[in-house]
C-alpha cells in the first residue's frame, strides 16, 4: 500500500507540474574514485570559489584506483542559490561546448595500490564560464556520459558587493558557553543602493564547509543607506564544536602524529590510530587545524600526487557503552561525497568501542566524530566532541542577488571569518 501511495503522489506531482528536486549533493558514485579535492590553485585550504575574470583558477584533483587508465570527461550545470538547476541553457553560461576531456593524468609510482592521478583546472580554454552562480561539476567516462563517476560543487563570484562578517561568542542564546553567532553586513562596492534588499538577496552561511551546516537567510534585520545588515538572526547561531582531531601519515616507516603503528598486510598498509575518547567533559585545548581539510603528502617524495600510497586507516572511539538513538560518523573534507556506510562508526560490544576503516592516501588529515540522531541528516558535535565557545571555526558567507526580472541568482560577494582569533 505504501508503494502504491508513493506512486500516486509522484503522479499527482507530475500532473500538477511540481518538479522533484534534483540531486546536486556532492557524491562519489564510483568506489574507485579516491582523494577528491577541489580548491583554488593559489590556496588549497580555501573554499572552491572562482572570482569571474581573475587570474586564479580552481584545481580539481583525484585518483582512480585501477591498473588501466580511464579516459574521462567533465561538464557543468548552472544552479541557483539553493543548488537547483537554474533556468539558463548551457550556451548562456558556457562559451562553446559544455564538455571537456581530462588530458592530464599519470600512473602512480612504486606504490602497492596502483592508481592514476587526474588533474585539471577550471575555467580553462576548453571550459570558459561566463556567468556567476553555483555550479555542479560532473565527471564521467568519455564513452559513457550517463554514468557519472563523481559530482561536486563550486561557485563563480562577480565580486561586486562587499561582505563583512564577524563571529560572536556572546550569542542571543548564551554567553561564552556552547555557541557562536555570525553577523554580517553587505554593501555595494560602487556606493549605489540595492533596489530591493528585502526581496532580492539570498545569503548562505556555512561552518567549516560542511553541507549539513549551511543556513539560508533571505531577510536582513535592517537596511541603512547602501548597507544591508544581518544581525541577531537566530538561524545564524551555530554549535561551536571543538578543534578537529589530526593525523599524519606521511611516512610509513616512522612515527606519525595520532598513529599508533603502521604495518603492511598484503595488499595494503594498515594504520592503527590511537584510540580516541569523547571530549565533552574535557577542557578546551587550542590546536591549529585546517578546519577539516586534508593534504596529500609523502616524506621524501618528488611528486606526492603519484608517489603516495594508500593506507587502510583504522579509527577507534571508546565510549564504554552503546549510544542509543543515532549513529556516529567520521567527518572531514576527505569524507565529502562518500556513501554514509563508508564513514559510519560500527559498535563493537566486546571492546566498548566504535570502529571504522577507511582507505586513505598518505598525507595529513583533520577529522572529528559527529553524532547524527535517527531521522535527521545534521551531524552534532555536542555528544562526542563537545561544544566549546573558544573553538576556531571557519565561516563562509555567500551572497546572491536576483533583481526583479532576472532569470538566475548572481553570486555577487562573499566573506570568510574565523572564530577564536
Amino acid at each position: 500500500m505504501k508503494r502504491i501511495a508513493s506512486v500516486i503522489i509522484m503522479f499527482l506531482m507530475v500532473v500538477a507540474g511540481i518538479a522533484q528536486p534534483a540531486d546536486t549533493q556532492i557524491h562519489i558514485f564510483d568506489p574507485n574514485v579516491k582523494s577528491f579535492k577541489i580548491a583554488p590553485l593559489s590556496n588549497m585550504y580555501f573554499p572552491p570559489i572562482y572570482v569571474l575574470g581573475s587570474d586564479d583558477v580552481l584545481n580539481v584533483n583525484f585518483d582512480y584506483i585501477d591498473l588501466d587508465a580511464q579516459y574521462l570527461r567533465y561538464s557543468v550545470v548552472h544552479c541557483d542559490a539553493n543548488w537547483q538547476p537554474s533556468q539558463l541553457v548551457e550556451s548562456e553560461y558556457v562559451d562553446g561546448f559544455n564538455q571537456a576531456d581530462i588530458t592530464d593524468f599519470k600512473p602512480s609510482e612504486a606504490t602497492f595500490v596502483h592508481y592514476f592521478n587526474y588533474d585539471f583546472v577550471i575555467p580553462n580554454p576548453d571550459m570558459v564560464i561566463t556567468k556567476s552562480g553555483n555550479y555542479l561539476l560532473k565527471i564521467y567516462r568519455q564513452d559513457d556520459p550517463d554514468n557519472v563517476l563523481l559530482q561536486t560543487r563550486f561557485s563563480v563570484c562577480e565580486n561586486t558587493m562587499g561582505v563583512y562578517a564577524e563571529v560572536m561568542t556572546n550569542t542571543d542564546v548564551d554567553y561564552n558557553a556552547h555557541n557562536q553567532q555570525v553577523n554580517f553586513v553587505v554593501t555595494t562596492k560602487g556606493g549605489d543602493r540595492i533596489s530591493d534588499p528585502y526581496n532580492e538577496l539570498t545569503a548562505i552561511v556555512s561552518q567549516n564547509s560542511r553541507p549539513d551546516r549551511e543556513v539560508t537567510v533571505t531577510k536582513p534585520m535592517m537596511v541603512s543607506g547602501n548597507k544591508v545588515i544581518f544581525e541577531h538572526i537566530k538561524g545564524l547561531i551555530f554549535p561551536a564544536g571543538n578543534e578537529y582531531r589530526r593525523i599524519d601519515m606521511v611516512n610509513v616507516n616512522s612515527m606519525n602524529m595520532g598513529v599508533e603503528k603502521i604495518q603492511y598486510f598484503e595488499p595494503y598498509y594498515h594504520a592503527t590510530l590511537y584510540t580516541a575518547l569523547p571530549r565533552v567533559d574535557g577542557q578546551y585545548l587550542y590546536d591549529k587545524t585546517q578546519f577539516g581539510r586534508f593534504t596529500i603528502r609523502t616524506s621524501g617524495a618528488y611528486d606526492s600526487a603519484v608517489e603516495s600510497d594508500y593506507i587502510v586507516t583504522h579509527f577507534t572511539l571508546y565510549t564504554g557503552e552503546r549510544l542509543e538513538g543515532g549513529n556516529i560518523f567520521v567527518q572531514g573534507e576527505f569524507t565529502l561525497g562518500m556513501p554514509p556506510e563508508q564513514c559510519l562508526m560500527r559498535w563493537d560490544p566486546n571492546n566498548g568501542t566504535y570502529n571504522c576503516d577507511i582507505l586513505l592516501k598518505q598525507g595529513a588529515y583533520n577529522y572529528q566524530f559527529l553524532w547524527v540522531p535517527d531521522g535527521t541528516g545534521v551531524g552534532q558535535t555536542a555528544m562526542i566532541e563537545g561544544d566549546k565557545y573558544q573553538t576556531a571555526n571557519e565561516y563562509l558567507v555567500k551572497v546572491y542577488d536576483r533583481p526583479f526580472g532576472e532569470r538566475y541568482d548572481h553570486f555577487v560577494g562573499f566573506g570568510i571569518v574565523y572564530s577564536g582569533r
